[in-house]
This record gives C-alpha cells, sequence and structure tokens, in this order.
C-alpha cells in the first residue's frame, strides 16, 4: 500500500486559486491534489482479488488522505474514486485509486447537497437514512448486507447493476468512523460486490461521496454547515460500464436504463461473491 502524487496530475499543490472574473465567467488556477493509491504491490492482483484485511487497508488509505486534505482550507471539496478498466478511463493496468482535492465541489455533490438539505428543512430527517430504510423494509433492490452496511441498487438506477453501499448508522463523514464501526464489514461487503459485478462486467467507476470540507465557508458552502451532520450521508456508488450500445452515456444528465433495478438485484444476489476467482 502506497499513497504518491499523480505522474500526471490534474491539478497542483502549490498556490492560491486566483479567482477572477473574465466577463460572465470565473477563471481559476489548476490549484488542488491530485494523487494516486496503489491498492497492492502485486500487480495482477486487482480489489474484488484481495482479502478483506487488504481491502480495510485501502478504505484507511482513502480515509486518511480525505483527512489531511481537509486540513486545508483552500480545498473544498475531497475526491475519492476508481475507474476500473479501459472503457472507464484506467490509465493502468495495475490495480489503484484516486484521491483529488478542488478549490470547486462537483456539481453532482452540489445536488446531493441541496437535496438533502431541502429534505430535512422539510421532513426532519436525513433523506438517505429514508431511503435505506425503505430499500431494507421492501427488500426487492438489497443485494447484500454485512454488519451495519446495506449493498443495494438504487431506484431508478442509472446504468444496468449501478449499486450503492451505505451505513445503517447516520454518518455524514466517511472519514470519521462513528465509534464501534466496524470498516472490516465494509470491506467484505465491498469485496463481495466487485465480485458479483466481474461477472457481469469488467469496467467500473466507483466514487466515496462524503461531505465536503468544513473549514471552507465561502461561496456555495456557506449556507450548508448548520445542518450537514444531520442531512447528508457518506456512501459509495459504482457504476458500471456494460459494454453495448447505452444512451446513458451517450446523453449526461439522462439516463436511460433497460434493466430494471429489482432485476439487477435479484441477478447480482444469484452470484456467489465469495469466490475470489
Amino acid at each position: 500500500m502506497r499513497v504518491i502524487p499523480s505522474v500526471r496530475p490534474l491539478y497542483r499543490i502549490e498556490g492560491e486559486t486566483e479567482r477572477a472574473a473574465d466577463g460572465i465567467y470565473d477563471r481559476m488556477a489548476l490549484v488542488g491534489a491530485d494523487e494516486i493509491v496503489i491498492e497492492s504491490p502485486d500487480h495482477a492482483r486487482n480489489l474484488g482479488d484481495m482479502t478483506d484485511e487488504e481491502i480495510v487497508r485501502v478504505t484507511d488509505a482513502w480515509a486518511s488522505r480525505l483527512t489531511d486534505l481537509k486540513r486545508d482550507a483552500r480545498f473544498k471539496y475531497i475526491t475519492v474514486f476508481k475507474n476500473k478498466g479501459l472503457l472507464a478511463g484506467e490509465d493502468w493496468s495495475h490495480s489503484y485509486s484516486q484521491v483529488t482535492a478542488t478549490t470547486f465541489v462537483p456539481r453532482r455533490i452540489l445536488y446531493e447537497l441541496r437535496a438533502a438539505r431541502e429534505w430535512f428543512r422539510e421532513r426532519e430527517r436525513c433523506v438517505f437514512c429514508d431511503i435505506l430504510r425503505q430499500e431494507e423494509r421492501t427488500k426487492k433492490r438489497v443485494v447484500d448486507s454485512q454488519g451495519d452496511y446495506v449493498a443495494f441498487c438504487p431506484y431508478a438506477s442509472r446504468v444496468p447493476y449501478e449499486f450503492w453501499i451505505m451505513p445503517r448508522p447516520h454518518n455524514h463523514q466517511f472519514e470519521a468512523p462513528l465509534p464501534g464501526a466496524n470498516r472490516g464489514n465494509l470491506a467484505a461487503l465491498l469485496g463481495r460486490m466487485i465480485r458479483r459485478l466481474r461477472q457481469v462486467c469488467q469496467d467500473y467507476h466507483l466514487v466515496v461521496h462524503t461531505s465536503p470540507n468544513e473549514r471552507q465557508t465561502k461561496g456555495e458552502l456557506a449556507d450548508y454547515w448548520r445542518t450537514i451532520s444531520s442531512d447528508y450521508h457518506w456512501h459509495i456508488e459504482v457504476l458500471p460500464i456494460i459494454q453495448s450500445r447505452s444512451k446513458s452515456y451517450s446523453i449526461k444528465e439522462v439516463y436511460f436504463n433497460g434493466l430494471l433495478p429489482e432485476t439487477a438485484a435479484e441477478n447480482l444476489r444469484q452470484i456467489d461473491g465469495a469466490k475470489r476467482s
């Protein structure tokens, strides 16, 4: 396990954002961080081949880098993601994931933050907790669970076999597990889900959704901090890339998925996620 700066970084750690108006547009310097998490010393060993203990080391590395980069108030959001396979934009065949820190919040995260805040304002409940309770009550889209972690295909999934992993206890920060949390259970569940998925396809995007940097109080984040610990809920989203013609990847923000999440969940349940080969 090793974390290194990217050899082809999207962002540079040095300097200030130098945000300035360019007519009606904004222009900023490429300030941020771009790091590579080398997940295994074995070139042929991917995330689905690893033991639970090895996957724990990977998730611990993600949490450690999130914690460290959030100490820098310049960074509004830190993203942990993994692009697996050529169709996902994988740069190297060796198993790795990436951590980027940016001076802006990605649009998808802003959408989640706003929706979660509005849900909380209206109902005084976390929307993600509500989603998970409903999924466990109906059981139609739940694929697997271990300890306090649940994997399910979300309602109106964007792409075939999309799944999320979410903890039952409410927590807005991936990098700050609650007392008594067992990351070994998360690792075991993530490993089984990845092994199931590779029986369907080899390429996917994995993204850890966690709260923004709470040291940053300006701009688009200024109004979020009063309730974010109550209204947001970290989770992992995995979007497979099926090798077939799909409008899901050609029309951004509008998704066409011909496979019902209930069917996808049932298909994934039928696959033995314990086998590593």
